[in-house]
Order: C-alpha cells, then structure tokens, then sequence
C-alpha cells in the first residue's frame, strides 16, 4: 500500500480527517501521524511529544500499520 492508497483507504471507510496527519511532520496535536524521515514512522502526537512511536523499512508496512491503527474509526 502507498500513501495515496491509505488516504483513498481512510476517506473510503469513514475515518474523519482531524484524528490523523499523513506526511505533514511537526507534532499536531492529538492526531495519529505517519512520515518519511530516515525511516518511515508512524507515532501518536499529543503535547509536542512523538508517543508510541513505530519504526519501518518500507512505505507499504508503515501504511499497513497506520490504516490497522485508524480501523477504530470507522464510521462505515
């Protein structure tokens, strides 16, 4: 799976926007986020800090991840 394919993914299921951030970095606050940086991670951001933070080799296996994370809320 490819980035655009998680957001297609997301949009399709119901998952509203304002709980994840899909590679715009920083820390927002509160939202599930996913960025290429020397890996690809994948991390809750709450206070400006990067909480549970999970490490990937590929796109395919942080996308996997994230779009199991965000399944919960689904709203279709």
């Amino acid at each position: 799976m490819r980035i655009f394919e998680l957001e297609h993914k997301l949009n399709e299921i119901g998952v509203p926007n304002d709980l994840y951030s899909i590679m715009e970095g920083g820390l927002p606050n509160e939202q599930l986020c996913i960025v290429k940086e020397d890996t690809w991670q994948v991390y809750y951001s709450e206070r400006g800090h990067k909480s549970g933070l999970k490490e990937f080799k590929t796109e395919a296996e942080a996308c996997e991840y994230f779009l199991r994370k965000m399944k919960r809320y689904a709203r279709v």
